[in-house]
């Protein structure tokens, strides 16, 4: 697969919520950075850390990615990423940033408002 390849595979299995698939594709020594007060995890372990705990109280999301650039092993995407909770949708607007070396996500790091996300987001 082509870099690009590899991150949408990632993306699409992050759909379903399917870490064991999403994380075939995430190096060992992976990078995962968020804006604060997240920060940064490394592998697929420190990945589902960050995300399981996130995602438990979404039913289904969904990934659009309405922008993609690959350039060599540099791949970037705009996404909306949108999360369906059990009385509303809430929407995100992202842009990610992967490196992808020998076929596994290297580095990746989100940008995106923190405040929009937790202020939609169910505190318990």
């Amino acid at each position: 697969m082509t870099p690009l390849e590899t991150v949408k595979a990632f993306m699409k299995a992050m759909e379903p919520l399917d870490y064991d698939a999403a994380v075939q594709h995430v190096a060992d020594t992976c990078e995962y950075t968020n804006p604060p007060p997240i920060g940064t995890v490394t592998g697929p372990a420190g990945i589902r850390a960050v995300l399981e705990p996130f995602f438990s109280p979404t039913l289904d999301n969904e990934f659009r990615i309405l922008r993609e650039l690959a350039a060599g092993p540099i791949v970037m995407l705009e996404r909306l990423d949108r999360h369906r909770l059990a009385d509303k949708w809430v929407e995100l607007p992202v842009t990610g940033v992967y490196e992808v070396h020998d076929g596994k996500i290297t580095y990746w790091r989100d940008y995106f408002d923190a405040a929009t996300i937790m202020s939609q987001w169910p505190t318990g």
